[in-house]
């Protein structure tokens, strides 16, 4: 059974605009909720089984038996954390990733704001051709980016980690797409004031692209979290792997399951805050990039 609501939008020239939407009612509810709630547990599962079998060191993996959360301890996790190399790795992946956020958010901020309210001979040019990397795999590129790194000496530190990733197409993307969506009306009365473009990019683009920056930034936070393959290939020494690496090598080590899934843990908890933390304005970003056009 099923109700129906009017819903009303305004439209132009002072038109108004108006559609019927369904709303179930009765078992349509319930079957929805039931749909929901199963792809919820579907979801929360894998990591639902990665904490309970890294706080079960010793044991034999027997599913299900295994999955039930009985005998637990944390042995695993005093013996993650009191080796050195996962406090390393993950000093080393947190520099990768907050670095390079802060440096992804700046520029492509910066290419936005040119992109979107600026005008320059070859403007679109210039951005549709920016815009076609995202057509060109990373593997592609890899190889003459570690020679170039290798040349300028960022082999196997820091900024050979970082910046290969600032040159990100999809954030500018996103950010141009946001910022244009700003009205003209702000960049002129702050241009009467006499605001430069500094002024004005500080003071007004910036707190107005809070949302987006908020989602690009959990976004890029997370792509860099996660990144194995550029670390792998530009870290030579462990004393410069990041978590995804370094875990990675624990399988070469014979180095038991619940101690890897325990290091796994300890590599969730920062993406899970950092999510937690910016879920406001995630939401708030990815609607309002949906919506302006």
């Amino acid at each position: 059974m099923t109700t129906t609501t009017s819903i009303v939008l305004p439209g132009k020239a002072g038109r108004r605009r108006s559609f019927h939407a369904l709303e179930p009612t009765g078992f349509g509810v319930v079957l929805r909720w039931l749909w929901l709630g199963l792809a919820a547990v579907l979801s929360f599962f894998p990591f639902y089984a990665m904490v309970v079998l890294s706080l079960k060191p010793g044991a034999v993996v027997e599913l299900p038996g295994s999955l039930l959360p009985w005998n637990l301890s944390f042995d695993s996790y005093a013996q993650v954390l009191s080796g050195q190399n996962l406090l390393m790795w993950l000093l080393n992946t947190m520099v990768y990733a907050v670095v390079s956020v802060v440096a992804v958010l700046f520029f492509s901020a910066l290419a936005g704001y040119a992109f979107a309210k600026k005008r320059f001979a070859g403007k679109e040019v210039m951005f549709w051709s920016f815009l076609a990397m995202v057509m060109v795999p990373f593997h592609v590129t890899l190889i003459p980016t570690f020679i170039l790194m290798a040349n300028l000496g960022a082999v196997n530190t820091y900024w050979g980690l970082i910046l290969p990733t600032l040159a990100n197409a999809q954030a500018v993307f996103l950010m141009r797409q946001f910022i244009q969506g700003l009205p003209d009306e702000l960049f002129e009365a702050a241009r009467i004031d006499g605001a430069g473009e500094l002024r004005m990019f500080l003071g007004l683009v910036l707190p107005l692209c809070k949302p987006i920056l908020a989602t690009l930034g959990v976004f890029v936070f997370l792509w860099h979290w996660n990144d194995f393959l550029w670390p792998l290939i530009v870290a030579k020494s462990s004393s410069m792997w990041t978590l995804t690496v370094g875990i990675a090598s624990l399988q070469q080590q014979n180095v038991p399951l619940s101690v890897m899934l325990a290091g796994s843990v300890v590599a969730l908890v920062p993406i899970f805050f950092a999510y937690l933390i910016a879920q406001r304005y995630v939401q708030e970003g990815v609607t309002g990039t949906g919506i302006k056009g």
